[in-house]
């Protein structure tokens, strides 16, 4: 039910004193929807924009657009508000997310009790966007640094990572940068439920997006209603650490794929899981010394980690393994969309919000613990990148995730998810104390709600959106049969 102004206005005011730092919000904006852009394939999703501060501590300064996006619910009679969603990231768009997660099979008296949100954080997509003027070269690396093998290794990549963090700090969006933040994008948030005339919102975040949740939750404590992180990040969110968990996210999860491809011989990887992993290795030091169609040891390596994010692309793993061992054509790849913004609007983030070492030394003394203790991914995972070499100045330091605040937080989590893996997840659990409860799925993959296949954990997070019960203690849902 659209609220009235008065009432905007009036959760506008209340909202200030919640914000670290700002004076005095200006008078927000009301929401015009209107038709999605034409590649957004809904036609159900609505669309519009909003302008925020580029810089809350000058809320009457300088302005920036953010475009959100509405699957408004069709039963108004058992709509209880807004549930904002973020797919992840830092770097993803999330305008039509909200018609990703219906088509994904987002239970129908969710999308009855919810106005279901999307948006492009600021920096990302159609929101002002930032850029690095990233060669294509510079894109095609991605993001994570060339497999590091010796200390040397690392100090050629430091010439490399201190050039795209130049680059950066030079581009013709350069003013963005301390501005671009995980706090930021928080507050833009609490804009975006003032514009929609809401005194709460009720939110669901997937990895990066979790943090940036838990984040907001720290912020704005009394302004979140029923608050899902899904695949969590530690409390440090994006840090160092978490870049390194990465790592360790992709030897929790390879035993999945072992598992899989010794069990389907007609991929000719092995016929155990102890051959798979053999396999793993003799590919990636063959393509190091020579690549195949454009693949080295670095991507395989990285193409790897992304295909065991779900178990639907195990197979597209096992066949572009295949495809490399016998070099055959590669089957066709996902398009990555806009990768140059969502590459420099990463950096933004990550490096924006917490301080990385700034000592070449440190980074070749990580290299060399990772590439021992997670051999799959520790050599690429622990070296230095742009963050190294980020401008010292911040507007503010990061938020620290604490337990003040109410009880309304429902974590989901994979037990072995590669790119948020549990141990981060655990963490995070303990920040928030008694705000918050955690279902944990015996099974693998990047993203539980509403994707996975556990129906205990999918059930526990449904019942939380819809009624705002949650289970009573931490809950931990055994494996399912595969169909």
């Amino acid at each position: 039910m659209r609220r009235t102004l008065a009432l905007a206005l009036a959760a506008a005011a209340a909202a200030v004193t919640a914000v670290p730092g700002v004076s005095s919000a200006t008078t927000p904006e009301t929401v015009r929807w209107g038709p999605c852009p034409e590649d957004i394939a809904s036609p159900r999703l609505e669309c519009s924009t909003l302008q925020v501060p580029l810089d809350y501590r000058h809320p009457d300064g300088r302005r920036i657009e953010i475009a959100i996006s509405r699957l408004a619910s069709e039963k108004p009679s058992q709509r209880r508000g807004v549930l904002l969603t973020n797919p992840g990231g830092p770097g993803g768009a999330g305008l039509d997310y909200p018609a990703l997660l219906a088509g994904s099979g987002l239970p129908q008296k969710v999308l009855d009790s919810y106005d279901v949100i999307g948006f492009d954080p600021r920096g990302v997509g159609r929101s002002t966007p930032v850029t690095c003027d990233l060669t294509p070269e510079q894109q095609a690396r991605g993001n994570f640094p060339p497999y590091a093998h010796t200390s040397a290794d690392v100090a050629r990549e430091a010439s490399y990572a201190r050039t795209v963090a130049e680059q950066c700090a030079t581009s013709r969006t350069a003013w963005m940068l301390p501005h671009t933040t995980t706090a930021n994008t928080a507050r833009d948030m609490d804009r975006i439920r003032v514009a929609l005339g809401e005194p709460k919102l009720s939110y669901l975040g997937h990895s990066y997006g979790t943090h940036l949740g838990a984040v907001y939750a720290t912020m704005f404590p009394e302004r979140g209603d029923r608050i899902v992180l899904d695949s969590s990040l530690g409390p440090g969110g994006y840090d160092v650490t978490a870049m390194r968990s990465f790592a360790r996210g992709m030897e929790d999860r390879f035993p999945d794929f072992a598992a899989f491809a010794a069990a389907h011989p007609e991929y000719g990887l092995g016929t155990t899981p102890e051959q798979v992993t053999a396999k793993f290795y003799d590919l990636a030091e063959r393509l190091e010394a020579k690549p195949v169609q454009g693949v080295d040891g670095t991507l395989f390596r990285g193409l790897t980690f992304e295909y065991l994010y779900s178990d639907a692309t195990l197979r597209l793993l096992a066949a572009t393994w295949q495809a490399l061992e016998e070099d055959q054509p590669l089957p066709k790849l996902p398009s990555s969309g806009n990768v140059e913004n969502s590459m420099a609007s990463r950096f933004s983030v990550i490096c924006g919000d917490t301080r990385w070492p700034r000592k070449v030394r440190d980074y070749q003394r990580d290299v060399a613990v990772d590439r021992l203790r997670y051999p799959m991914l520790g050599g690429s995972t622990a070296s230095i990148g742009p963050c190294a070499f980020w401008p010292h100045k911040r507007a503010e330091p990061p938020v620290r995730i604490g337990d003040r605040g109410p009880s309304n937080v429902l974590m989901a989590q994979n037990e072995r998810d590669p790119g948020t893996p549990l141990a981060g997840a655990r963490k995070l659990r303990h920040a928030l104390g008694k705000r918050a409860t955690m279902v944990t799925a015996d099974q693998g993959g990047h993203g539980v709600y509403p994707f996975g296949t556990n129906t205990c954990a999918n059930n526990a997070v449904t019942a939380f959106l819809t009624t705002g019960q949650r289970p009573p203690r931490d809950l931990a849902c055994a494996a399912e049969p595969s169909e």
